[in-house]
């Protein structure tokens, strides 16, 4: 089975005050920090730019298997995004990730993985949830993308899963909730991981 994954990376970081795709992360940037986590379980990784996507590419440059893609209509939201990116979508599976979520490790994706095949047949999203609370990324099927691609442009991800269905996979992590939004989440993102390093 192929697995491909999308970042969604097109936003203005309007709330962090900085490009926040660029943040240091450990040893890489914010957004090299997710695509590191992802490449150990995606065949190929596209990413959704549109604000500064020139920084984007630069940083994406350096890995095989990535592919930028713009999406020229990044400032009516990230659905928007969520719509380009599937459009790109190839392999059997595939997850969807907004960029600033850089806390998320492979074994979660791995977990989704596990838990959306031994769903069967009948299900074709799965979603992780920590105490009840779903998070990201989600997985789906490859037939999800062009139903995406059907919704209205004022849908979002969050109702399209919720009517479609979806295998809710527990995890024993926080992560799946924790975004970066203000600066002062990324400085709770980079005190988690320093914790886990």
């Amino acid at each position: 089975m192929k697995i491909e994954g999308v970042i969604l990376a097109a936003g203005f970081s309007s709330r962090a005050g900085v490009f926040k795709m660029e943040l240091p992360f450990g040893e890489n940037k914010l957004l090299q920090q997710v695509i590191e986590e992802m490449r150990h379980t995606c065949s190929r990784v596209i990413i959704v730019g549109g604000f500064k996507i020139e920084r984007i590419i630069k940083m994406a440059k350096t890995y095989p298997g990535v592919q930028v893609v713009l999406n020229k209509n990044y400032e009516k939201g990230m659905f928007s995004s969520v719509q380009e990116g599937v459009r790109h979508v190839r392999d059997d599976v595939f997850f969807i990730i907004p960029g600033d979520h850089p806390l998320i490790t492979t074994g979660i994706y791995r977990q989704l993985i596990d838990g959306l095949m031994s769903a069967g047949p009948g299900y074709d999203i799965a979603v992780p949830v920590f105490k009840d609370r779903k998070g990201h990324p989600v997985l789906l099927r490859k037939k999800m993308a062009e139903e995406l691609l059907r919704e209205p442009a004022d849908s979002n991800l969050k109702k399209f899963i919720n009517r479609k269905g979806f295998v809710p996979v527990n995890v024993n992590s926080d992560s799946i909730l924790k975004d970066v939004d203000t600066m002062q989440d990324y400085n709770a993102a980079m005190g988690s991981y320093s914790k886990n390093v």
